[in-house]
């Protein structure tokens, strides 16, 4: 070849076509220094060569006929079955009578002042673009997760096949169908069907044609795409219902990264134009990256969900004592202090441990939740309040009802006893035995039972936490990894003893110390 520097310098560039996604080429001419123009062209194999009248076989000009057509479709499906990327050279050596040095070559009008047709065909380019390794693991992750990965590109159909087979996008054991004009829709679903189906096919269709194409497949590829027709796709996956993620680096893919629900943009080799429309953006470039986002997002909403449930649980037992001591007038069973000691201390850090929690096994083998699913839902608050909670309120009252009855104070003694119970003048209230009491002791008694009402909480928080700590997977499967987690249970057992038995703190909470039996019923 020789230095391609040097060739330049002594062919300089007259004038240039772009490539653009609706012709599929890029032109340019070129002036020798004898002032004789030569016009270049490459871009799509099936475009490219049919402007061309000629092909150069061991340097000579040769007409093309039906056997060289058929010999280059053949070369070029091997090379695109190969998975490689295939491009067309082509020239065309300008009549220097109607195109002397000095000429005005001009684009401005709908067509160039200069040939582009009855070109000479040269030769064919290919080069294998490979994927990254890590992307046939990342789309069977997706495939796992529920998540449907569809290819739309500008390549040839056989080397948008070719790359899908190896990546996985398209089942090998599948029956492919590569579309053309011709090809009919199907009206029905096509299990064990996979499709390609090229840009041009699709040039007359409705949003109905498309809805029913990816009705009948789950697998599709989509090839030689324009950017209106990328744009066209996004929008019948998102009228079938779907979440639409797209990705793109180049200014072509515009318009589907601005549609899409998420747009993700390439970091490296993306163009600012993509950046800019884009919702996200991928430092490294890697598809991989995109389902270990999916999958640090659902880790995230999991354990925000366990957080949430944990944190509610606890107003269950913390309303349900007030609303018995005025209801239906019983002794009150826990404090108010003993409240915001739960709420601001004993499960202020299990409640953030479970943010450190790790991914649950099945965590990436789950179908993605529906749209209209929120963080909160009723089936959160269900379980919060209308299981967990009612279960820690029934064990503070348990234990609240164990110590009273222990006491000689039954359960139906206890009932609208609120006004003489708390009469500080009333020294002699008689229990279900008829054993007199004083106020103190009654105060003492009461104290006492608030204690145990908040041990029993802090206990039952043990096994909420534990229980919060999985939402699908069983606890044995999960295991007690989690060490923040685990030294969060410890701390708020060494603080709940702390308040009940460092001297002078009970009295300030409304608690009384309690005797080491009665860590049992709580």
């Amino acid at each position: 070849m020789g230095d391609t520097d040097k060739k330049r310098k002594m062919n300089p560039k007259v004038i240039d076509i772009p490539f653009n996604s609706r012709n599929k080429y890029q032109a340019s001419v070129h002036q020798d220094a004898e002032g004789k123009h030569l016009l270049v062209m490459k871009g799509a194999p099936e475009i490219v060569f049919a402007k061309c009248e000629t092909i150069l076989v061991d340097g000579e000009d040769v007409m093309i006929d039906e056997t060289t057509r058929k010999g280059f479709r053949e070369a070029c499906e091997k090379l695109a079955g190969m998975g490689q990327r295939v491009l067309a050279f082509v020239d065309l050596h300008l009549d220097s009578s109607k195109f002397p040095p000095g000429y005005d070559f001009s684009t401005d009008d709908e067509e160039p002042n200069f040939p582009l047709d009855k070109l000479r065909f040269v030769g064919l380019l290919s080069m294998i673009d490979p994927p990254k390794a890590s992307v046939p693991d990342a789309v069977a992750k997706c495939r796992s997760a529920g998540i449907k990965v569809i290819m739309v590109t500008g390549d040839h159909p056989i080397t948008a096949q070719a790359i899908a087979k190896e990546v996985g996008i398209i089942s090998s054991k599948n029956v492919l169908i590569i579309f053309d004009s011709l090809t009919p829709i199907p009206n029905s679903p096509q299990p064990g069907v996979s499709a390609c189906v090229p840009g041009y096919v699709m040039t007359d269709w409705e949003e109905a044609d498309l809805d029913k194409l990816i009705r009948s497949f789950t697998e599709i590829v989509f090839a030689r795409t324009s950017p209106q027709q990328k744009l066209f796709i996004v929008e019948g996956y998102q009228r079938a219902g779907n979440v639409v993620a797209v990705t793109g680096d180049g200014v072509n893919d515009s318009p589907a990264l601005k549609k899409a629900d998420i747009g993700v943009a390439m970091g490296i080799a993306g163009s600012e134009v993509s950046k800019e429309a884009a919702d996200m953006i991928l430092l490294d470039d890697n598809f991989a990256t995109i389902v270990t986002g999916v999958e640090e997002g659902r880790l995230i909403f999991d354990n925000l969900k366990k957080s949430i449930v944990y944190t509610l649980t606890s107003n269950i037992p913390e309303i349900l004592p007030f609303l018995t001591w005025v209801v239906l007038g019983i002794p009150l069973p826990l404090s108010t202090v003993a409240i915001l000691l739960i709420d601001l201390g004993t499960d202020m850090l299990p409640a953030i441990s479970l943010a450190y929690e790790n991914a649950e096994l099945d965590i990436m083998e789950r179908a993605p939740r529906d749209t209209h699913d929120r963080l909160v839902n009723h089936r959160l608050i269900f379980l919060a309040y209308g299981i967990v909670g009612i279960t820690q309120a029934a064990a503070g009252f348990f234990v609240y009802a164990v110590i009273m009855a222990s006491y000689g104070w039954m359960p139906n003694r206890l009932l609208f006893i609120k006004a003489e119970w708390e009469d500080e003048y009333n020294n002699n209230l008689e229990d279900s035995w008829g054993q007199e009491w004083s106020y103190g002791q009654r105060m003492m008694l009461q104290q006492t039972c608030n204690g145990a009402y908040f041990l029993a909480i802090v206990q039952v928080q043990w096994a909420d936490v534990i229980i919060s700590k999985t939402r699908m997977l069983s606890i044995f499967q999960q295991g007690m990894k989690n060490n923040v987690l685990n030294f969060a249970i410890i701390f708020e057992t060494v603080l709940a003893a702390a308040v009940i038995y460092t001297p002078y703190v009970p009295q300030f909470i409304g608690i009384y110390p309690l005797a080491p039996e009665w860590w049992i019923p709580a």
